[in-house]
């Protein structure tokens, strides 16, 4: 049958309207997940006893705890779960209602996972969905049967409630403001402070290179590569917790890749693109401003999955330039990708394809709203109680900051990245293709030093451990504690942090992650140190810093440090 062109451009006009309806979110593939469970479920009656046993077991322990009778101990929140920290919710009437959200969080968990037959994608959409139910309705989010509000109601005559209301009335006027004027940080004044100039630009990329504060530097610099659906200063926020000013604190020539904010004009970007307008011509300007013939390379997050493809396309090309590879955060087999998988499949990617088609981009609120649904009890409800009821306001600092300052994500480009990464695993199979060929990651020769972070749910260590798998190289793997953002920025001095470290020589034997745990060596504090002792040991003994920039190469400074593209809304 030939293909219409009008008939496809209604389908994909109908799909985005849909998609703004409903968040972007597919309703196909909600529907048939919820299908899925329910056949199945309703053809498992010994499950459905089982089920009906653990309701009831659970209401009689409600009633023994209501009338102080023996019996079982009381349910605990799952860990990191604050909602029911204050002690009143260990007294009645709100022990009960503590331990009756607990009790039906326990059984949907039941319910909606384990549940024989279901596809495992459609168990996480229907489990994920009950929790998302679970959490709206959870008892801490109403004034009325809250006892820290309550309480504090009480004590303060409703100040608390004032309060609430005039963040309520803020927060309106905000959602229309510029996005500017909604971070409480700015670029190039309170955060991304670190001096330094913009010494290359593209159409796609500002090169920043870093004023060095020490008499010596090594000479192999260094370039990172961040994430692009994000502004790069998460490594440089305030100067206190900015890892490119330790860097260059620790006597290393510092360059960073600032990427554009595209909008609909940069619709047709490929993602192979972001690595030859990307960093392909950034280590040319590396090359040609310091000379140095081998460079190190450090990748956060997406920027470190694209690192990685660079790396390998660059050694089945015979350039030999890239002295080491960092990767933070970094996943190159997706196959366990953590809870955005809940987003991943075809048919929620159809969907999204139309829905970016339409505009030209992915707008940065489009991803916040699903990395936040991710955690609904902590960034959405819990916040809500705390600013509303309780009147507490937020705290701005600089990782908060950043984290409102999202960028564009261009319609072909993220949707060769789901594709390629989430749906079929293309670059850890073989199948990716750069510069129209296939890349290996076991052609890359490392070495490595690699870090996960316990508490990720975007690129969860155990799939970033991966690479031990892909690469016989060596490698030093990092288990650092905190989340996908707070594990990386965790500077020296940052109370309560402990890494876990263990060097695999090349071509060494393969530890699985659970055996990995147990062999790595403990250590308080910040990884950081590590990190620049493992740069200086694969690096050359230090000596003059090369110049900032170099005009006769072509590489004039263009602008002071942030630069241009940082500032884009």
């Amino acid at each position: 049958m030939t293909d219409t062109p009008a008939l496809r451009f209604f389908d994909r006009e109908l799909h985005a309207t849909e998609a703004k309806l409903v968040g972007g979110v597919s309703p196909s593939s909600l529907i048939s997940a919820y299908v899925d469970w329910a056949i199945h479920l309703g053809n498992l009656p010994g499950y459905r006893t089982k089920l009906l046993q653990q309701f009831w077991r659970g209401n009689a322990a409600l009633v023994q705890q209501f009338f102080g009778l023996p019996g079982d101990e009381p349910l605990s929140p799952k860990p990191g779960d604050h909602r029911f920290d204050d002690p009143e919710w260990k007294n009645l009437p709100f022990s009960l209602l503590e331990q009756s959200f607990l009790q039906a969080e326990r059984w949907w968990e039941a319910a909606t996972t384990g549940v024989p037959g279901v596809a495992r994608g459609n168990e996480r959409i229907t489990a994920f969905i009950a929790r998302q139910l679970l959490d709206m309705m959870s008892p801490s989010n109403n004034p009325f049967l809250n006892p820290e509000v309550i309480s504090l109601t009480r004590r303060t005559h409703g100040e608390n409630l004032r309060r609430g209301f005039e963040f309520f009335i803020q927060d309106l006027n905000l959602a229309t403001a510029d996005r500017a004027a909604k971070l409480p940080m700015q670029p190039g004044k309170d955060v991304a402070i670190t001096p330094g100039q913009v010494v290359f630009r593209n159409e796609l990329i500002e090169l920043i290179q870093y004023t060095p504060t020490t008499k010596t530097v090594r000479p192999e610099p260094l370039l990172i590569v961040p994430a692009w659906i994000m502004k790069y200063y998460i490594l440089d926020l305030s100067p206190h917790d900015s890892l490119i000013k330790f860097l260059v604190d620790q006597g290393f020539t510092v360059f960073c890749i600032s990427w554009l904010n595209p909008g609909a004009k940069q619709r047709d970007l490929h993602l192979d693109d972001y690595r030859a307008q990307g960093i392909m011509p950034a280590l040319d300007a590396i090359s040609a401003i310091t000379g140095a013939p081998k460079i190190h390379a450090l990748g956060y997050c997406l920027g470190g999955t694209l690192l990685t493809i660079a790396a390998a396309a660059m050694t089945r090309d015979r350039d030999d330039r890239l002295a080491s590879l960092t990767l933070l955060a970094a996943q190159t087999d997706f196959s366990e990708a953590g809870e955005l998988q809940l987003f991943i499949n075809e048919a929620q990617l159809a969907f999204l394809d139309d829905m970016m088609w339409q505009q030209g981009y992915l707008e940065a609120s489009q991803m916040a709203g699903a990395f936040q649904m991710l955690r609904s009890a902590d960034l959405i409800w819990s916040r809500l109680v705390r600013r509303y009821f309780l009147g507490v306001a937020d705290r701005p600092n600089d990782l908060m900051s950043w984290n409102l300052d999202a960028t564009r994500m261009p319609y072909r480009m993220h949707s060769e990245y789901l594709w390629h990464m989430f749906q079929n695993n293309n670059l850890a199979e073989g199948r990716y293709l750069a510069k129209g060929k296939p890349v290996s990651l076991g052609d890359m020769h490392g070495p490595f030093f690699v870090v996960g972070t316990e508490r990720d749910h975007i690129a969860p260590w155990r799939s970033v451990h991966k690479l031990h798998l892909l690469n016989h190289g060596e490698v030093t793997f990092v288990l650092a504690s905190g989340g996908h953002n707070a594990g990386i920025v965790s500077e020296p001095g940052h109370p309560n942090r402990q890494y876990r470290l263990l060097r695999r020589p090349h071509h060494g034997k393969y530890i699985p992650p659970d055996d990995w745990l147990q062999a790595a060596k403990y250590a308080e504090g910040s990884w950081w140190p590590a990190l620049a002792n493992w740069l200086a040991a694969h690096s050359s003994p230090p000596a003059p810093p090369p110049p900032m920039g170099s005009e006769t190469a072509g590489y004039k400074p263009l602008c002071a440090a942030p630069g241009t593209y940082v500032l884009q809304r």
